[in-house]
């Protein structure tokens, strides 16, 4: 017993000198090659013999073959991915069609065996991936009824798909298993957004979305990945005026959604990036992590849960002021045409936007942007530049606050793009995502941007030429009031929004020095030792 005692004392002022002198203790281990005599030796006594095992002779052709093949291996599983990136085979290019197709960016995507392509809706805020199917109730899909377009839409079928299968409603993706009367049922679904009753609905299937991979900085070769999409029978709402006819792709961080699953097939790393510019064109990469360089803010969760892209904004400044008391959260949110800023907020900016601007401001009638103004050149060119300064002291230029048309030569009427929401949350829309890069690593739970293109890849360019679309060069006309009104953006379904609250915070790990992770290791260890002493002595 007086053994036992003798041992516990001699474990515990171990374990506190350990804590309270490990600023002066050393530690070191020998280092022993993989392929040496003496780590043979030790695969031989422990083994018994080394005949099952390759043992190759130092500098040998298979010593160096061996040597690569392991470093190979490490990259894989320090990437934790098979591509680099990822983008659809039509090409990695998004495409605008102003008040058309109601000011949202569109990328092609094809779908299935043999494929079959779509133009869907880039929407962050949400994260289905669906399109018109088996139709009940769809937009049109005839070019006749676009003038933007020479080919028909597409619907999909998934009958002459010999890859798709439904998903049953035992899956653990189908979230309305409860409206199924059995197991091996395909699964219903109703995404419904934050619009004038706009929704999609139908069933769930399973099949081949078609991708190419990038690999340093060049085209390889096609890839097929297995995707979780809804065969949209019904739509209502603005899915049957003007926005998304022939589908979405989500791209929040739900389960379901694209960049979701092909991360979790290991084929590219846990992050995508979007790209507008302000030639109606852009860019989608799936496992983009952008620069090293790249400025950026973490997303902050909502009820305890990364289910949105949202980001705490600290101060909103315009020209060379930053308004006080102008704190609050955003979903970025590229399926929003415009940004939206709560009420209280919104008429903060405008008033100081109002202030310094030197121009005349005047009423639109058919517009619900309440600031707009009749600049001559020189005029124009003094607007007052807007900026955010969100968490972490980072600034976010907003590179184009205002919309102009110009009425003659010598005049333009430009109106400052915000809108207000009644809600107690803002929407940053495509419209302040203009010339960046923006990455939403949810690997590491942040936003990335940089100032870009949008045509380049670490300064080499990418691309692959998506189904030509008509254009006629002509700038877009200023959104009517019903188009650039909150209810035609699908920013948000309804059951996101509600979870979104003013109180929410980022959770900013503690961080630890790294000689007490050190000290705690060694302590529990030394601890663990003890353990298997004590037990030996109660034995005997």
């Amino acid at each position: 017993m007086e053994n036992r005692a003798v041992l516990l004392v001699v474990v515990v002022a171990t374990a506190w000198l350990l804590v309270d002198g490990s600023a002066g203790l050393t530690f070191s281990s020998r280092l022993i090659h993989r392929f040496s005599g003496e780590a043979e030796a030790l695969w031989a006594s422990r083994n018994g013999n080394v005949q099952g095992r390759s043992w190759p002779r130092r500098n040998s052709l298979e010593y160096f073959e061996l040597l690569l093949s392991n470093d190979l291996k490490r990259q894989r599983l320090k990437l934790g991915s098979k591509y680099e990136m990822l983008f659809p085979s039509e090409g990695s290019g998004t495409l605008f069609f102003g008040n058309d197709f109601d000011w949202l960016h569109y990328t092609w995507i094809d779908i299935g065996t043999p494929n079959v392509s779509f133009l869907v809706a880039l929407d962050a805020g949400s994260d289905l991936l669906w399109v018109p199917c088996e139709c009940i109730q769809c937009a049109p899909l005839s070019a006749s009824y676009y003038s933007m377009l020479d080919k028909d839409l597409s619907e999909y079928s998934p009958s002459f798909s010999s890859t798709s299968n439904h998903l049953p409603c035992s899956h653990n993706l189908c979230k309305l298993s409860t409206n199924c009367k059995g197991p091996k049922e395909p699964c219903p679904y109703i995404a419904e957004y934050d619009s004038e009753n706009t929704s999609s609905s139908g069933f769930l299937v399973e099949d081949k979305l078609h991708l190419a991979s990038v690999s340093n900085l060049a085209t390889q070769n096609h890839v097929q990945a297995s995707v979780i999409l809804g065969c949209g029978r019904k739509q209502s709402g603005g899915y049957l005026n003007g926005a998304a006819p022939d589908g979405v792709m989500g791209l929040g961080p739900g389960d379901i959604s694209v960049p979701s699953l092909l991360a979790k097939a290991g084929l590219v790393r846990n992050s995508f990036s979007i790209c507008f510019d302000e030639n109606d064109s852009g860019r989608i990469l799936f496992g983009d992590v952008g620069f090293a360089t790249q400025q950026s803010t973490p997303f902050l969760p909502i009820a305890g849960k990364f289910d949105t892209y949202f980001i705490g904004l600290e101060h909103y400044c315009v020209g060379s002021f930053c308004l006080k008391l102008t704190q609050f959260q955003a979903l970025v949110d590229s399926g929003s045409s415009f940004t939206y800023l709560p009420a209280k907020i919104y008429e903060k900016i405008v008033l100081e936007f109002d202030k310094q601007v030197n121009a005349t401001r005047i009423n639109q009638s058919e517009s619900t942007w309440e600031y707009c103004y009749n600049a001559s050149s020189q005029e124009l060119h003094s607007v007052p530049t807007m900026r955010l300064m969100l968490i972490m002291n980072q600034s976010f230029m907003v590179n184009n606050p205002v919309y102009s048309v110009p009425v003659n030569q010598e005049f333009t009427i430009f109106c400052l793009t915000l809108l207000r929401t009644d809600l107690d949350y803002g929407v940053i829309g495509q419209n302040f995502m203009m010339g960046y890069r923006l990455v939403f690593d949810r690997e590491n739970l942040k936003l990335g941007w940089s100032k870009s293109n949008c045509q380049d890849i670490g300064g080499e360019q990418v691309h692959l030429t998506p189904p030509t679309a008509a254009n006629d060069g002509s700038p877009n006309p200023l959104p009517t009031t019903q188009q650039q009104s909150m209810p035609k953006t699908p920013a948000v379904p309804p059951a996101l929004a509600g979870r979104a609250s003013s109180n929410s915070s980022v959770a900013v790990p503690c961080q630890i020095p790294s000689w007490l992770c050190l000290t705690s290791s060694l302590v529990m260890l030394l601890c663990l030792c003890a353990g298997h002493l004590i037990r030996s002595l109660f034995d005997l």
